[in-house]
């Protein structure tokens, strides 16, 4: 996409670089499209702060009226701050501290995502402490195989994310009697990057199977997680996903209790196309077989390649040459693994252009770290 109002060219150009560019029209249109395709009476949809928690971004999602999913008290904070109300504000992650607890119980939160036996602890002592009933909900490995990168894979049965299915029912006996939790139910997430929607048809089964087991113990709310994945490979044809088909599986397949809510966790599939990363060529390098393009943006304002190996769309958006060339697109970060991408097909690139690397609204700038004493990337919005 060369020159066109996704990009103002001219504008960024006068940026400093690396930063990161947010398409808030594109985003607008993706809360629009959540909000009509789950507009079933009882789904609740919380946005994954993990995913970005650029304020901007955050005041926008709440403006629009998601709830938020948190998982640490620094999350909770800015999801406060953005104005998401507490209520609708669920706690996950596995090492909850107990500052992060009674803080979280004291904002009034919706609920604690239970991850494992020693975890319920804690909150049923720390609750009993302030004469309060900490609302819980368990987070059940329901051991689907959701054929992502392993490191995104969090529904199998041993994990550090969960509670395996053989020790479920002691757990929710102890919910059920404690006079300080309050059982709100189960929780779910089988992984990230998810676009094989089978899965998600097989979580169903699986919480169908679930409720059966504990017929007789009121279970207000199913919490089936997040993970729906976006299209990295083509951002202009499918810039918004598929949330119509992803919604109908768990309404067409979950056997829900009168009343009974369905809450869903999305991050990734929410802000993930909207955000571009905008780097700047420093040199393009003759190798022997090889040409590259070496940009002043790497591993350090965008990870996912180095870490996941994942690629993500490079556009020269500077040129609009017909004339390409081969290259190997990297950073300058003092590691091998800083490479956004090896044979691209650019047009004929050259030091001072600006390249995009597309689809990096989600874990892209939240994960952004100062390695080799590097500053932040900056954030700038179309309006």
């Amino acid at each position: 996409m060369i020159n066109t109002p996704y990009f103002p060219v001219d504008k960024l150009k006068e940026e400093e670089t690396p930063l990161y560019y947010y398409d808030l029209h594109l985003l607008d249109e993706t809360l629009d499209a959540i909000k009509e395709a789950a507009h079933y009476p009882n789904f609740h949809v919380h946005y994954a702060v993990k995913a970005n928690s650029n304020p901007e971004i955050l005041q926008r999602i709440a403006a629009a009226g998601l709830g938020a999913d948190t998982v640490s008290l620094g999350e909770i904070r800015a999801a406060v701050t953005a104005g998401f109300p507490a209520p609708k504000i669920v706690f996950a992650g596995v090492g909850k501290t107990d500052i992060e607890i009674t803080t979280a119980l004291q904002y009034g939160i919706g609920c604690f995502n239970v991850e494992s036996a020693a975890e319920l602890d804690v909150i049923e002592q720390l609750a009993a402490g302030m004469g309060i009933k900490a609302p819980v909900a368990l987070r059940v490995n329901p051991e689907i195989d959701a054929h992502t990168h392993h490191y995104i894979t969090t529904g199998l049965a041993e994990n550090k994310f969960g509670i395996a299915l053989t020790m479920v029912e002691t757990l929710v006996e102890r919910c059920v009697k404690s006079e300080s939790l309050d059982f709100k139910g189960f929780h779910f997430h089988i992984g990230s990057q998810v676009t094989d929607l089978t899965p998600f048809k097989i979580l169903c089964e699986r919480i169908n199977d679930l409720q059966e087991k504990f017929a007789d113990v009121e279970i207000p709310w199913i919490n089936v997680g997040g993970g729906l994945g976006i299209d990295y490979d083509n951002p202009d044809e499918n810039p918004i996903p598929d949330f119509k088909t992803y919604f109908n599986i768990f309404h067409d397949n979950l056997k829900l209790r009168p009343g009974q809510q369905v809450h869903f966790e999305l991050g990734r599939a929410v802000v993930a196309q909207c955000g571009s990363l905008i780097t700047r060529v420093v040199y393009v390098k003759e190798g022997i077989g090889k040409k590259f393009v070496i940009v002043d943006g790497g591993m350090t304002a965008l990870i996912r390649p180095a870490l996941y190996q994942a690629h993500h769309k490079i556009e020269n958006i500077t040129t609009s040459s017909d004339v390409t060339e081969k290259y190997d697109v990297v950073g300058p970060i003092c590691e091998s693994s800083d490479v956004f991408g090896t044979d691209e097909i650019l047009p004929v690139t050259k030091r001072g252009d600006l390249i995009a690397l597309r689809s990096a609204g989600a874990y892209g700038e939240i994960m952004a770290s100062g390695y080799n004493c590097r500053p932040l990337p900056g954030s700038i919005f179309s309006r």
